[in-house]
Order: C-alpha cells, then structure tokens, then sequence
C-alpha cells in the first residue's frame, strides 16, 4: 500500500514487483509495473492488486527506525553513506579479546604484539598501494597471533581478504572472509566482504545469505548492502524464472480474472456478446438479418463456449477455424492469440497478432484491437518504444476507438507521463462518455500526480473528483477501489474499508478486494487475524489468485514463519502469467531461504510482527 503511515512491520524493497495479471484483469498494460514501476501504477487495471508497502525480502519496523533515530535528522530511511565507519582492519566485539592472565602472559602478549606490528605494517604497505607486500605481512600477523585470540586472528585474515580483493583474487577472499567469519560469526565486514566475493564468483545463493546476515546485523540501514541484496535477488530471479518460465504448463486463469479482462475492452469484436448467426465481413455495419451460424465454424463454437465460460476449449477451436481458412479466420486469430496471453504463452500470441495487424483487408477494430494487446504485451517484455508504436499505430488507423485511448492512457501513466494519459483519457470519455472506469482511472491519476509532488490543493481537487465519480457511477466498483486507494494515503482508513465494502458488494467474487481489504486492516488496526482472515477469503473465491498467496506469503514472512511463506510463494509462482512476474515471485521466495540459512547458521532473525 502506497501509504504514508506504513503496515507496523513494512517489508523492505528488495525486488521489482509484478504482481497482477499479464495480461490484464482490466486494463492492457495490468502486471507491467515491474522493473522499478511504483506500485501504485498496478491498481489502473482493474482488480490489479497493489503490493504490500513494497516488494520483497527483508521486514523492518520503519516506525521502531523513526523513533530510534530521535533528534538524528534520519527519519527512518537508508544511511545515505554507503562507506562503513569502522576503520579497515578493526573486528567487531567477540569474546576473548582481553589481555590474558596467568604464568604464561608474557610470552603470549609477546606474541600477540608481534602479530598486531606485522598487521600494522601490513596496514601502511596497503595504504600505500603496494597489496602483495600487505598480504605476506598479514600472513606474518595469522602466523603469529595466538589460536585462542579469535577476535584478533578473525581481523588478520579479514585484512587480508581486503588485500586480496584489491587485485581482484576472489576465491582467496572469499576463503579468507570465510576464516574470519568462523573466528567472529557476526563480523559484518567479513560477511559483506565474502559477499562481495561470491558475487564476482557467480555463487548467487551465497552472496545473498551473506548480505542477508549482513542487512540484519545492520538494521537494515546501510543503502550499500540493501542495494546488494537487491541487485542479487533480481538476478537470481530472472534466471529461475527463465528456465522454469521455459517449461511451464500453461495455466488457464479463473472465469472471473478472465471475464474482468473482457470488461476492459467495449470497442472488441470478439469479446461482443454472439448473435444468432454471426454477420458476414460486408454486412457486419448494414442493418438487417445476419446470416444464419455454420456448424462448422471453429470460432463460433469457440464464441460459443466463451459465453458457457468453458474457456479450455476455446484456443483448439479457433486453430480449427485458422487451419480451414475459415471466413472468421482473422476474428479466430485474435482470440486465440488473446487466449494464449491470458495463459501466459507470449511467444504464441505474438505470430497470430502479427498476422491480424498485418490483414489489411480485416476489419479495422479487430486490427486495433490486435495492436493494443500487442502494445500491452511489449510493455510487459519492458520494451516501451515498441508498445508506443502499437498504440500509436491503433490510433491511428482506428481514431474514434475508445479502447485505444483508455489503455494507451494506462500506458502513459506507467512510463509517468501523465499529462498525455489524462488526455487519453479525456478522448476515451469524449467518445465514451459512460466510461466510469477511464473516469475513475484519470482522477487517480491526478491525484497520484499531485500526491508524489505534496501539492496539497490538488489532493483535495482529486479526492473531491473521487467522490464525483462514485456518485455519477455509483455502479462501478473499480471507482471504489481506486478511491480506496486514495483515502489509504491519506491515512483515512474508515472511510478507505467502507470504499471497498462497496467493492465487495458490487464484485462479491473478486478476491483482490478482499486482498485489499485485508491489507487495510494491518495498516489501519495491526489486525493480523483478521487480515488473514479476508486474505483466506480471496484464496477460497478465487484459487488461482496469485496476488492472494503472495500477499499471504509477504505476511508470513513478517512473523517469521518462512516455511509457510516460501509455501505461499510457490503457489504464487505455479500461478505467475508472464516471466517477469514469476522472477519477482522467486525473488520474494530465495529471500525467504536466505533468512531461514540464515537463522540456522547465524542465529539471526530479523524483528516480526
């Protein structure tokens, strides 16, 4: 929730989130704020659920942070000073690093002299650049300082590592690191360092619980090793996500995400309802009988089935149509194309777009309607250049399309260029004034524009522009739900629960509300129970709500029950629609490990709700 009083326990960043449909559930571009989007841009398609505050791995109190910060300036966020303030060399606190007593004292401090003056003019010599001279000193330092005197021998071979990554030796670092960690379990510097090194190694899991125990150690304060943790989470996403992407069985979503898709679209042939006989091509704009439905044709049955919601046969009926060369070949095209975007099959929906694009002689809404989704599949890839053009292309050959306008509008708002999308939505209302969703849609996104910039005249116009909306559409749930939105960053949570109240009573059966609403409730009261109990809800009405077991999962994770979470996230996975989606999934789930490592090696747990 992009809220300014954050959930008691907000989860930290530490991956691009996707969640939402890739396709839609509403809105073209759904599911295509990943790769560093805000988050709020989700909620202008429909159902598109928001994350919780943000996106991956590690928890924090940010307002245990405030309140610790005190007078210091720092009102809860990252250290700006990337540089750890501890001098090079220098161990965290352990155990048995007094002065020894005893008889033989003497001869022990003589050697834990001649030790700390080797390291010591090993510190001169890497001060001065000269690194090879610096490591055979702290190999003088490790050779002498006495095996009981953890903390100092943990600082040699630590001094050491840090030469050694000086010219770039990674496997020395990284055994050295890995010495000092087993002397001192909690030196940061070691850990980080080991990090570092296993990052040049290419041994990602590593390197992330490295930096995981680092990051907890920390406090979660220091941008340096936040930054890392991200970076490396990302990684290891991306490349899990592409091969499981790769061979995944394409998953057909629930009847209810699918016919909220549909809903996005009212310029959409395929997506009218079927009339008794569809219309051949040179009648479909004459008034007059349509001509009688062929039994034999592959789309009308597939339009058939649409309306049954058996929507598992429909892409095998429409190939029947295509590989007959039917007379609806071009509609059949489109709606099996669109039918593998809503299973998650890009690289199949692509060749039938094409082809539908390129058909000169089909009918100019069933083009454009192609291009949009199309455009909104290129976003989703992260290609915005390409995905303009389709708009722009869709614009023009289809210029009083209002479906053109609404979705390149929820396009312009992810690339933040709102003013062009508050036009686009503008023209989709001029030729569709009964759009309450391109209406709902513009007024968030006025108010996000004026929320990000702390104008605060046009945060009231915007929310005085919510309650225009809902009362002139008092019918259109999605108005609610945005507005909910709006009251939630405005901190006005009863009124936020009452919005998606009405949400629920329009849309009993979608379960992102409920998300939602189970989110309101940690924010507004740290209502766990009942939180997860309307998060319960939506997995029951909806089983294949991906946003409904991550959410669990990000909740779980909060209170330290990372079996349950990891649990959650796979579910999330099996159920991911695009490959951007699923790498932000396993991003969350190999931070989840990486703490459970953690804990077993370490002993450190990070604070939970």
């Amino acid at each position: 929730m992009a809220a300014s009083k954050p959930v008691e326990a907000a989860v930290v960043a530490a991956a691009a989130p996707s969640s939402g449909s890739a396709v839609g559930g509403g809105g073209a571009t759904a599911g295509a704020g990943a790769g560093g989007l805000p988050r709020w841009q989700l909620a202008l398609a429909v159902g598109a659920p928001l994350l919780l505050g943000a996106g991956a791995m590690y928890l924090w109190s940010r307002q245990r942070r405030r309140r610790e910060a005190g007078g210091r300036g720092d009102a809860g966020g990252l250290k700006r000073n990337s540089e750890r303030k501890t001098p090079e060399g220098r161990a965290s606190p352990a155990p048995g690093s007094g002065h020894p007593e005893g008889p033989g004292a003497h001869l022990e401090m003589n050697s834990l002299d001649r030790a700390q003056a080797a390291k010591n003019k090993g510190n001169k010599y890497f001060k001065a650049g000269k690194y090879e001279q610096a490591i055979q000193c702290y190999t003088e330092a490790i050779s002498l300082c006495p095996i009981e005197k953890n903390a100092d021998l943990s600082t040699f071979y630590q001094n050491r590592a840090a030469a050694f990554e000086q010219l770039q030796k990674w496997k020395e670092v990284a055994q050295d690191c890995t010495k000092a960690v087993e002397l001192n379990p909690k030196y940061v510097k070691a850990l980080f360092r080991r990090a570092k090194a296993h990052e040049k190694l290419d041994n990602k899991k590593e390197c992330l619980e490295d930096v995981t125990a680092v990051c907890i150690l920390e406090g979660f304060q220091n941008q340096q090793s936040m930054l890392l943790a991200d970076k490396v989470l990302k990684l290891l996403g991306k490349e899990k996500a592409k091969e499981k992407y790769k061979n995944r069985e394409p998953l057909m979503p629930s009847p209810q995400f699918i016919k909220s898709y549909f809903s996005s679209f009212t310029d959409d042939i395929i997506s009218q309802p079927m009339l008794k006989g569809e219309k051949s091509d040179e009648d479909k704009d004459k008034e007059g009988e349509a001509s009688e439905v062929k039994e034999n044709s592959g789309y009308l049955r597939a339009k058939q089935y649409m309306e049954e919601e058996n929507y598992d046969k429909i892409i095998s009926e429409c190939s029947k149509e295509i590989d007959a060369q039917g007379k609806y070949m071009a509609e059949a095209l489109l709606l099996r194309a669109t039918f593998y975007l809503l299973i998650g099959n890009a690289n199949a929906a692509k060749p039938d777009l094409d082809k539908v694009i390129s058909l000169k002689e089909a009918n100019v809404k069933l083009r454009a309607n192609a291009l949009i989704k199309r455009g909104s599949m290129y976003m989703q890839q992260q290609q915005p250049l390409l995905s303009t053009q389709d708009f722009n292309m869709a614009a023009d050959i289809d210029p009083q399309n209002a479906d053109v306008y609404h979705h390149r509008g929820q396009l312009k708002i992810l690339l933040d260029q709102v003013e062009e999308a508050v036009a686009d939505f503008d023209e989709c209302i001029r030729l569709r004034p009964e759009s309450a969703l391109a209406q709902a849609q513009k007024c968030f996104a006025l108010y996000r524009q004026a929320y990000t910039g702390n104008n605060s005249s046009q945060i009231q116009a915007a929310m005085k522009g919510f309650e225009e909306v809902i009362k002139k559409f008092p019918r259109c749930a999605e108005g609610y739900a945005l507005y909910a939105q709006a009251l939630t960053d405005q901190q006005q949570f009863g009124k936020a629960d009452d919005m998606y109240d009405k949400c629920i009573d329009l849309e009993p059966d979608n379960a992102t509300t409920y998300v939602h609403k189970g989110l309101l409730q940690l924010q507004w009261k740290q209502d766990l129970d009942r939180g997860l109990e309307l998060i319960s809800k939506a997995i029951e009405i909806d089983n294949k709500c991906d946003f409904a077991y991550e959410t669990m999962g990000t909740i779980e994770v909060q209170r330290g029950n990372m079996e349950k979470a990891i649990d959650m996230f796979n579910k999330a996975i099996n159920l991911a629609k695009s490959e951007m989606e699923m790498a932000h999934l396993y991003s969350l789930c190999d931070a989840a490990h990486a703490q459970t490592e953690v804990a077993k090696k370490y002993g450190l747990k990070p604070p939970t709700l």
